[in-house]
């Protein structure tokens, strides 16, 4: 039973539920991103290399001469799908990409409230003239160097 009790424990924080939130906010984006590899970006992709199919591409290591990768497949022939392989590199660069924003975004909104968190606690602040060490407005004495300061003045 204590097993249980600590499954349940382990199971029941913040961090396997965020866990699971991205797990499948993964799983939809990668159907997003397949379907913008193989349905939006591919087709044109192919119509200006004159009507190639990259999912059609492949080398058929065997003696067969077959009219497309599924034939090839379906007499069991061995082929290397490099046309598959090059959906694959697409849709990844898709998504190193678009985490790559993602990061970058998040990175900046951090920094930006970073610096408002800084600009408040100097705004709460004045600066020891002996130590520079950074005290609130309304201290007399510094808690770091122990000097005797002017009162705040009185506006």
């Amino acid at each position: 039973m204590k097993f249980v009790a600590e499954f349940r424990k382990f199971i029941s924080r913040g961090n396997i539920i965020d866990l699971a939130v991205g797990v499948a906010l993964g799983t939809a984006f990668n159907k997003i991103v397949t379907s913008l590899v193989e349905d939006i970006l591919m087709p044109p992709i192919g119509l200006a290399l004159k009507g190639v199919n990259f999912s059609d591409l492949y080398i058929n290591l065997s003696s067969g001469t077959y009219a497309s990768l599924d034939a090839a497949k379906k007499a069991g022939d061995v082929t290397i799908n490099y046309g598959i392989f090059l959906n694959n590199v697409l849709h990844f660069l898709i998504v190193a990409f678009s985490l790559f924003v993602v990061v970058k975004v998040y990175s900046r909104l951090s920094e930006l409230r970073n610096q408002e968190e800084e600009v408040e606690r100097k705004a709460e602040t004045k600066e020891c003239p002996y130590c520079l060490s950074a005290i609130p407005i309304p201290a007399t004495r510094c808690p770091a160097c122990t000097s005797q300061l002017e009162r705040a003045e009185q506006s």
